[in-house]
């Protein structure tokens, strides 16, 4: 072998030996294990712990205006339901109420809000003629833009509180427009609060700590607050634009 031939020789072999160090391994290429889940839907695990989905990201037929068989003010938008922050409707407004009713559940709800926005997600909701606005009966986990909010909050109107009743110091929400993940545990009248990851607070219904806070109040005037074993639960309208996505419960 001439000189010439072994020169091709050695920068064939370099050729193919760069060839294969940055060829990309099967494997690699069709590796999917950092894709997020889909939302709304739950994943064979969650499943078979008992989950259910509130909203498949498609339509809001497990839900209605409170004390009413019809919706208006809300809307479905890119796998979202949408408080579109409209004029109430005479009444109750536009808030949300689930069909189904619920005693012992978790529950998760992912949620972003609006600048300066205001909501909230109520439980054991109560509905009939002596009731005219979801947080006459029902306890509410609060929702809010605590930096944003055009008013001074005290402690208990704040993000992750229950309304009125407990605040949650602790609570740490993602900047806004961005979403959050909240989850609300109710066993037997113990009552967890939880905002992405973190366990806020926790309280217990119908204890003789729960009727002083009741009786001193801003509840005081409204004698079927907080009293059912069992109701539906609420998303708040109130007059902002605020959406929610992955709605999941499990009953315990």
């Amino acid at each position: 072998m001439n000189i010439m031939q072994k020169l091709f020789f050695l920068l064939l072999i370099g050729m193919l030996s760069t060839t294969a160090c940055t060829a990309p391994k099967a494997e690699e290429a069709s590796d999917s294990s950092d894709t997020p889940p889909a939302h709304n839907t739950l994943s064979e695990a969650e499943a078979a712990e008992g989950w259910q989905l509130l909203f498949d990201g498609k339509s809001m037929d497990q839900w209605r205006l409170f004390n009413r068989d019809t919706l208006a003010g809300w809307a479905v938008n890119n796998g979202e339901m949408q408080a579109l922050g409209e004029a109430g409707i005479e009444g109750a407004g536009s808030d949300l109420v689930s069909k189904e009713t619920f005693a012992n559940f978790e529950l998760s709800v992912d949620w972003k809000i609006s600048v300066a926005g205001n909501s909230g997600i109520l439980f054991n909701v109560v509905e009939g003629d002596d009731f005219h606005a979801v947080y006459e009966s029902g306890p509410e986990y609060q929702l809010i833009d605590d930096e944003g909010f055009p008013a001074v909050l005290e402690d208990w109107q704040k993000t992750g509180a229950n309304y009125a009743m407990h605040p949650a110091p602790t609570a740490k929400t993602v900047p806004v427009g961005e979403f959050n993940t909240s989850k609300i545990k109710v066993q037997d009248g113990h009552v967890e609060h939880w905002l992405n990851g973190d366990k806020l607070l926790e309280y217990d219904l119908w204890t003789e700590e729960w009727e002083e806070l009741v009786a001193k109040g801003k509840w005081k005037d409204f004698p079927n607050y907080g009293r059912a074993k069992s109701g539906h639960l609420s998303l708040q309208d109130h007059g902002n634009q605020t959406r929610f996505r992955n709605i999941k419960i499990r009953k315990l």
